[in-house]
Formats: structure tokens, C-alpha cells, sequence
């Protein structure tokens, strides 16, 4: 198994990122270009990757409460991930993201991950600044 873990500090609530983060509606905006969620049955999602145009099911699960997302494949126990979202006493957020591949075929490696993890977290922030910047205006 590998794992692989980014943080981000954003300056906005926590209620706002997870919000944000969690909306099942909008997580092309924020999750790698390649990948698309469909929502299924509740907690079921469809994951389609186009570099290999190959459709994947999975879980996806929201914790409000504690301000977290899991997910991982149903079928095949391939990867598995969560983000995270804590306040800081700033007001700003600091959210992490944490990838498992419980299956090394499945890992596209250190720095394929790192940078698809870093995107990932900068379109996040980028969603959230839009998202409260119409609020204040």
C-alpha cells in the first residue's frame, strides 16, 4: 500500500470549504481534469477516468459534522482517500487530502499524485475565494 497526503491553508470557514469541497454537484471543479463523479444511489458514485475512458464504482461519503469526505472503489478495494477540513484560529481553513492505493497497479506515483493533489487543492481554493467573494459582493 502507498499513501500520499497534501495540505493547503485557505482563507476562508471551515463551513464554507467543506461546503464547498462536499458538493457532490460541483466536484469536477475542484477533483483532477481527468476525472468525472456521478452520483448514484447514496453513498454510490461512478468514477469515469478519461485517460482510460474506463468507469470505476465507488463510494462517496460525507461527514458534516466532522467536516470530512471519504471515499474509495467498491468492487475491487483499489484506492481509497479523505479530505479533511480543520479551522484555524485565524479564521482561515486548512484542508487535507489523503490518498491510499491499496493496490500498487493503481498508483500513478509520487509525483503524478503530488501534482494531481496540488491542482486539486488550488481549484479547490480557487472555488472557495469565488464562493465568498459573491457572498461579500
Amino acid at each position: 500500500m502507498t499513501e500520499y497526503e497534501r495540505s493547503r491553508t485557505m482563507p476562508a470557514q471551515p463551513e464554507q470549504v467543506f461546503d464547498q469541497a462536499a458538493n457532490v454537484g460541483q466536484l469536477e471543479t475542484w477533483l483532477p481534469g481527468d476525472l468525472h463523479v456521478e452520483p448514484d444511489e447514496p453513498p454510490a458514485v461512478t468514477v469515469h477516468e478519461d485517460g482510460t475512458d474506463h468507469d470505476t464504482p465507488a463510494l462517496l461519503s460525507s461527514r458534516p459534522e466532522q467536516m470530512r469526505l471519504e471515499w474509495g472503489t467498491r468492487e475491487n478495494g483499489a484506492y481509497a482517500g479523505w479530505l479533511q477540513v480543520a479551522g484555524l484560529d485565524s479564521g482561515a481553513s486548512e484542508v487535507t487530502v489523503h490518498l491510499s492505493f491499496l493496490d500498487e497497479s493503481h498508483d500513478p506515483g509520487e509525483s503524478a499524485v503530488a501534482d494531481a493533489l496540488d491542482g486539486s487543492l488550488r481549484r479547490l481554493a480557487e472555488q472557495v475565494r469565488m464562493r465568498t467573494d459573491n457572498a461579500a459582493g
